[in-house]
């Protein structure tokens, strides 16, 4: 069974799930930039367009996380768990007019994760 490099905590699943009655499907991602450019922001499905500079973590309530290939090198050891909290984000995100933001947890990977992981090889990228 493949390491998932991507969780979703309880409360931030039944808002996925909230968020998804009103949008339809969403995509998440994660870009290294300043600000909020780090947290991960979530996106109506067909407004958010992905790169071949995209990396496809995996799937978090049946939505794609992406993170930008930069942020990536930097994250690759670790594993993310996507959690909700009180106060607002700036950005485009769904949820920001809710009063929360998503935000990124994360444990590091151990060695024998680590190896599993490089044995499986890298995780896909989105399209150009």
């Amino acid at each position: 069974m493949p390491i998932p490099r991507v969780l979703v905590s309880p409360a931030a699943a039944k808002l996925i799930e909230e968020l998804r009655g009103e949008h339809g499907d969403l995509l998440f991602h994660q870009s290294g930039g300043c600000c909020d450019g780090s947290a991960p922001m979530c996106y109506p499905l067909k407004e958010f367009r992905v790169g071949g500079q995209d990396v496809l973590l995996g799937q978090i309530e049946g939505c794609p996380f992406y993170m930008g290939a930069a942020q990536f090198d930097y994250w690759k050891h670790t594993q993310l768990e996507i959690d909700v909290v009180p106060g607002r984000g700036s950005g485009f995100s769904v949820e920001a007019p809710r009063g929360v933001r998503f935000l990124t947890r994360s444990r590091i990977f151990s060695d024998d994760e680590i190896a599993a992981l490089d044995r499986e090889g890298p995780p896909p990228r989105g399209t150009s």
